[in-house]
């Protein structure tokens, strides 16, 4: 099918026929400015075009490190229900849930819930030798619910692994193999670590061993959901099933991450791929391998992004920062002080850009540590301390926060009422105005009939005129802190 489009390689031999590039195949990359400049500007750009750009040696790194990356493979079991004399089905099959709900009735039983049995499951995934007497760091999600563990090296031997722990937050696991004298890979830092800059994994993707991956970091430091615990580095390395475990490397061989997950909505490789930073899996490998278990501090509160409408109603110089929205009563921020509409910016002096920042600092730090946070409250700085608790018992919770926000009838849209005795105890709170009604900005932002005000830019909501007092002295936006259904969440609502 024809296409229109010029193969690489024509391109390539009809740009070079013309004069436009040189040198092809020698490994030296030309600036894109002296490119596309026209012949009659080329001298006058020659004398400031960019360094010649070479690319890293990964043939190197791969001959040198590479024997240190292990294939390995897992076999486990999974308890499924299925007609009577039925074929058992993988639980990883696509079509595995459908037969569940959809066909598993069908069998000689007319329609009745048929005995659970253990299906055998089998899975792959990559790790890395970290010491020469059989240490390796992989996956927890890897190894979970794993029976039997097989590692294999890149000279062909196996050998079984003992699991010596898993962490479900940060999904790293350590597993051991009985041998000596290994390969191992040397443990770099992220400290230094830039966007921009190469970085390859090796790993066994689809179960191709040893295969080698290569890109640049796109981002540090992201956040995604459900995994507030780790600050993840974002590459476009190409990243598959079965690389998840291995490391990614720096351009000096160094292990500066392990390869965990991707964002694809097709299942497969779409160009964005996210690795644990290192030095989380170390600190985690060092408590797993003294105690067989790591642990996680809390601080006890729900945050939630500071954007430029919530900055400009606490008058904050930019949106930057966890905005805490809910205090866990009885916790280790409540002993510390903290309130609802204190915005947290700094811990032990590491700033807090994004709300996602918070449990990813907070969850490295060990369970009864004092830790010193830097805060924005009334428009004032301040500092407390704080002693954190187990995240065992709770986490750091990260709250939704809706585009919307509430305020007086009139200029906000909304028609307030105090809440009655009764009201206040089934709502557990000890003061605040229920929204009886919702128009205007309000209900553009997300309020919603029947939330509770608590707040208007981190003032109590009282009664009513105090409210429209503060609706008059705002500028752009006001923040209000609502309950509904038991969640405390702030919205912006933007005054027009």
């Amino acid at each position: 099918m024809k296409t229109g489009l010029t193969s690489p390689r024509a391109l390539v031999l009809s740009l070079a026929a013309a004069g436009v590039i040189g040198a092809v195949g020698t490994g030296a990359y030309t600036s894109a400015r002296a490119v596309a400049a026209p012949p009659a500007q080329a001298v006058a750009v020659a004398g400031t075009t960019a360094p010649t750009v070479t690319m890293p040696d990964f043939s190197t790194i791969t001959a040198r490190d590479g024997q240190a990356v292990v294939n390995i493979s897992v076999t486990g079991s999974s308890k499924t229900a299925g007609a009577q004399g039925g074929p058992q089905m993988d639980p990883d099959d696509p079509m595995y849930e459908f037969f569940r709900r959809f066909g598993g009735g069908q069998g000689p039983r007319g329609g009745q819930q048929q005995p659970q049995r253990e299906t055998p499951v089998r899975g792959q995934g990559s790790g890395f030798i970290l010491s020469a007497d059989g240490i390796i760091l992989t996956n927890a999600h890897v190894v979970k619910d794993a029976k039997e563990v097989t590692v294999k090296l890149t000279d062909r031997r196996e050998f079984s692994a003992k699991v010596l722990g898993s962490d479900a937050k940060t999904d790293v696991a350590v597993i051991k193999i009985e041998a000596k004298n290994l390969p191992v890979l040397s443990v770099g830092s992220t400290k230094d670590l830039k966007a921009g800059e190469w970085v390859l994994a090796i790993g066994s993707p689809f179960g191709f061993e040893n295969t080698v991956t290569a890109g640049v970091v796109s981002a540090k430091g992201r956040s995604l959901p459900d995994d507030g615990y780790v600050p993840f580095i974002q590459t476009d390395v190409a990243i598959n099933p079965g690389n998840s475990g291995g490391p990614l490397l720096n351009t000096r061989g160094e292990v500066v991450g392990i390869n965990s997950q991707i964002y694809s909505r097709s299942g497969g490789y779409q160009g964005v791929s996210f690795a644990i930073p290192i030095e989380v899996a170390m600190q985690v490998k060092d408590q797993i391998v003294a105690t067989g278990k790591a642990t996680h501090a809390r601080l006890g509160v729900a945050v939630q992004e500071v954007n430029q409408a919530f900055a400009d109603s606490f008058k904050l110089d930019k949106p930057e920062g966890a905005l805490v929205s809910n205090v866990e009563k009885g916790g280790p921020a409540d002993q510390a002080g903290l309130r609802s509409g204190d915005v947290i910016r700094k811990v032990d002096g590491e700033a807090v850009i994004a709300s996602g920042d918070l449990p990813a600092l907070i969850g490295q730090k060990k369970p009864g540590s004092k830790i010193t946070l830097d805060i924005w409250r009334q428009g004032a700085r301040e500092q407390i301390s704080a002693k954190l608790g187990d995240a065992a018992e709770k986490g750091t919770a990260v709250a939704k926060s809706e585009e919307g926000g509430a305020a007086t009838q009139g200029k906000l849209g909304l028609a307030l009422r105090p809440l009655q005795p009764q009201e206040q105890r089934e709502a557990q709170v000890d003061g605040g105005l229920l929204i009886a009604d919702v128009g205007g900005p309000a209900a553009l932002a997300g309020v919603q009939t029947g939330d509770v005000l608590l707040a208007i830019n981190g003032t109590p909501a009282k009664n009513i005129e105090q409210v429209r007092e503060v609706v008059a002295k705002a500028d752009k936006s006001v923040a209000l802190l609502i309950q509904r259904d038991g969640n405390k969440i702030f919205v912006p609502v933007r005054l027009g």
